[in-house]
């Protein structure tokens, strides 16, 4: 489906608290446009849970329920048996969290969801840091990366979240980007169509976090993808179909660029560059994206 032709009924309506540029507002656009008004949305601890205005405000029309950090999962677990107690099969339940609430305070709900078959869509917009609370580290945060823990770069890799949730063997899986908001949208209409848990996680650069202008938002997200630091790719049924420009540089039709392209616009990066450049950290980022690019032809290809 091309832009132009998304659905113009807008459930994200203003009046939000989001900062300039925020990657959270321009997915949750795509979201609501792919999932329609009968949705349920349940929010952790999260940039999300300040977006939405203040009481007696919001700027969400839908039902959402915040819950605390570690419960997004369990909370729409709760909610999806609730509606289906009460015969409401055709509402979508929707959890909607951050890379904090996801792969380290919350993974523990969300392991329990999908094992228990739970007919949920489990949404993580991917910031790669714990952006509300002071732009701390996550386990998503990539190495090498400024964070107000990590003043000198954090010095692991991030993990393989989306490899994590393959192991759960769950009908739908997905990675996306907020800069391919046709892909994202595709992504979400295909999750909504097939019952059972299904996982769907977004990048989305932050500009406050990531040190780089608001207006640079889309932009970053997609260098992202053609450097290769993220993939955009889709599971079913444990079958793995890669999307767009990661598919071509899967198939080694396009080169992926080089990530000095990525992150030399990104202040969190600034001291690998300055006051020269850290060429032996910046060979381990490429080495280790590289690798990602390895295991993923010797598996997927």
């Amino acid at each position: 489906m091309a832009l132009k032709d998304l659905p113009t009924k807008e459930c994200y309506i203003p009046g939000s608290a989001a900062c300039p540029g925020c990657p959270a507002t321009i997915a949750l656009r795509i979201v609501y446009k792919a999932l329609g008004k009968n949705t349920v949305k349940v929010v952790p601890a999260c940039c999300t849970a300040v977006i939405e205005s203040l009481h007696p405000h919001t700027s969400f029309d839908i039902p959402t329920m915040n819950i605390a950090f570690e419960a997004a999962a369990a909370g729409a677990s709760g909610v999806e048996a609730g509606l289906r107690m009460q015969g409401k099969t055709d509402t979508t339940v929707v959890a909607w969290a951050g890379d904090g609430g996801t792969y380290d305070i919350g993974i523990q709900a969300l392991s329990g969801a999908l094992e228990r078959n739970t007919n949920f869509i489990y949404i993580c917009y991917n910031n790669e840091i714990y952006s509300n609370t002071g732009i701390q580290r996550s386990g998503a945060t990539p190495y090498g990366a400024w964070t107000t823990t990590t003043v000198l770069g954090k010095t692991e890799f991030r993990k393989e979240m989306g490899e994590i949730i393959m192991a759960h063997h769950i009908p739908y899986s997905a990675q996306t980007c907020i800069a391919y908001p046709e892909d994202l949208f595709k992504k979400l209409r295909k999750a909504k169509s097939i019952n059972g848990p299904k996982y769907i996680e977004i990048m989305a650069p932050c500009p406050p976090g990531w040190r780089f202008p608001m207006e640079k938002t889309v932009e970053m997200g997609t260098m992202a993808v053609e450097t290769g630091a993220w993939a955009l790719y889709e599971v079913e049924k444990d079958k793995i179909t890669f999307n767009g420009k990661s598919k071509l540089i899967l198939e080694g039709k396009i080169d992926r660029k080089p990530i000095d392209d990525w992150i030399i616009y990104q202040g969190r990066f600034r001291h690998l560059f300055r006051p020269k450049k850290d060429t032996k950290r910046i060979k381990e980022i490429e080495e280790h994206i590289e690798k990602m690019w390895e295991r993923y032809r010797s598996c997927y290809l």
